[in-house]
Order: C-alpha cells, then structure tokens, then sequence
C-alpha cells in the first residue's frame, strides 16, 4: 500500500531563530516543510510548490505579508482555497482585522504556541469549515450579542455598562460567557469570531 504524501507546509518567515524553531516542531510533527526568508521569496515558493497550506509573517522585507496573500488571491481564484495563517509580533486588533479581511483563514501571535499552532494547522488542513458551522452552532443570546458588539466597537466593560444601564459585573458576565460559547481565549478574538460567523455586525 503506498504511503500517503506527508502534508507541505510553506514557512514564510524573516527571523531566521523563529523560522527554524517552526520547521523543527512541524518536521516532528510529520509535515514536509519548506522555509522562505522573505515575501517575495515566499510568493515565489507558493507558485513552485503549491503548497497545503502557508504560514506568514506579515512585517518582513521586500514584500509583506498581507502583500503576499493580497497578490496571491489576486492572481488565481484556486489560491483562495489554500489555507493561509499569519504568525506575528503585530498583535493589535487593526492588524488582525486586516489580516481576516484579506482572507487570512488564522492569527497566530508570537511568541508561537505551538500546541495552538499544530491544532489550527490539523483543522484547516482537514478542510473544517467553521465559518460556515458556526451559526448552527452557536446562539449568543441577545445580551451576549449586545455585549460584544460594543466590545467591537471598542468599548470598555465600564462604557458598556453605562451605555446599556447595567453594571460592569453583568456586562463581564454576559461577554465571558459569549467568549465561552465562540471557544476564544480572548475578548479580541471572540469578536473576531463571531463577526467571521455572522453573529454580530462590529
């Protein structure tokens, strides 16, 4: 019986340390990877090995990240499918947001955890689409709805509570149970959640 092809990842990182740390971890893994230094050497590495799935940097030389996944989709529709995960120190909400409306499919932020990172590479690799899963799923009540839409908005508990005539020890509850229920570690993350999947409008 022949072998199954082990799953090729593309590394597009600048910091040489970091770049081998990865491949180190994703080779014990199981996973065939090939190391770019560069955006444009990245890019160029996509078109030649087609790769299962990339992880990217975004702030690098000669070609950014977000610019890579920017002419990447721009270039063919079939690369729109390929899974596509930014590993960076750039962890404000704006960058993140950037990143997902590009069509980025996950945000990792340095420094990598890499149980975190070998589960999002496992989910995408098997084609989960949670986007779409999301709104069967998952019900926020309206509190919770409430809640983190001014969460996204970038209101603070006490705004929120002041704003919606609660006190800030119920505005917490209800968003630590909406973090709850979207599976998010943080505030940030479970708004960008449950905006990919539809359940709020920022």
């Amino acid at each position: 019986m022949a072998q199954a092809r082990k799953k090729r990842i593309l590394c597009i990182e600048d910091d040489r340390e970091t770049a081998a740390l990865i491949e180190e971890d994703l080779l014990e893994r199981g996973y065939e990877v090939i190391l770019a230094s560069d955006g444009r050497e990245g890019f160029a590495a996509i078109l030649k090995h087609m790769p299962d799935l990339v992880l990217s940097d975004i702030s690098m030389p000669v070609m950014s990240g977000f610019e890579v996944l920017e002419r990447l989709t721009a270039l063919a529709p079939r690369f729109r499918n390929m899974p596509f995960v930014f590993l960076t120190a750039l962890s404000d909400r704006e960058n993140e947001l950037k990143g997902r409306h590009l069509g980025a499919d996950d945000y990792v932020t340095k420094p990598i955890d890499f149980d975190v990172l070998a589960t999002i590479i496992t989910a995408r690799l098997a084609g989960i689409a949670r986007m779409e899963l999301w709104p069967r799923r998952i019900a926020l009540n309206d509190r919770e709805v409430e809640t983190l839409t001014w969460v996204a908005r970038g209101k603070t508990s006490a705004e929120i509570a002041r704003i919606l005539g609660l006190s800030k020890r119920t505005v917490d509850f209800h968003i630590d149970n909406a973090r709850d229920k979207l599976g998010a570690a943080t505030r940030s993350e479970a708004v960008i959640k449950a905006a990919d999947g539809g359940l709020i409008e920022p």
